[in-house]
């Protein structure tokens, strides 16, 4: 059975200590941990790890955070994986740092990822895993904020909360969507 995540982020080294790239950072932390290594190829960066007889291939896309949907929605189809096996990565200035929160569906909440996905797809019902990024911004600079560097303390508790969240995406592949939003979102 095959699952695609799909963190999301935006290319290049400029960009890699961002809070926007929390999606990239999360995949890289479990390729990392897998033994996997990510491979350019149409569309993303791409890796394909084994767990408990299933194959999650993460795509880290290369077409940057507004069209990330043609990079989705190319992997779904090219691996032939259901929209119920997809989970999103991102960041969310809703949440406090840190905090995850996995949903089934539901709106974009105004990031541009999402929306992107959300066209190429058709729709709002896919899983997907928000990571917290804070809103310490003033008004008007959230796009500073979220391609700002983490802070020193967010920096260093970024490690523990990366391991959680791939424990959750493994999870997702090997106990389901339900129980994994039961277990992890209260974290």
């Amino acid at each position: 059975m095959k699952y695609l995540i799909v963190g999301l982020g935006n290319p290049g080294e400029q960009y890699s200590e961002t809070r926007h790239n929390i999606g990239f950072k999360t995949l890289d932390a479990l390729a990392s941990a897998s033994n996997v290594v990510f491979t350019p190829a149409r569309y993303g960066d791409v890796a394909s790890l084994k767990h408990k007889g299933r194959n999650l291939i993460l795509l880290k896309p290369s077409t940057f955070m507004n069209l990330s949907g043609n990079a989705v929605r190319y992997w779904m189809q090219q691996e032939k994986i259901p929209v119920e096996r997809v989970m999103i990565i991102t960041d969310d200035l809703s949440l406090p740092f840190g905090k995850i929160r996995i949903r089934a569906k539901g709106s974009d909440g105004g990031h541009n990822g999402l929306k992107s996905v959300q066209e190429q797809i058709g729709g709002s019902h896919y899983p997907r895993m928000r990571f917290g990024v804070g809103n310490d911004f003033q008004p008007g600079q959230q796009v500073n904020y979220v391609l700002a560097p983490w802070t020193k303390e967010e920096s260093d508790a970024l490690d523990e909360r990366l391991k959680m969240i791939g424990d959750a995406i493994l999870s997702f592949s090997s106990i389901g969507l339900e129980r994994t939003m039961n277990f992890y979102n209260n974290k």
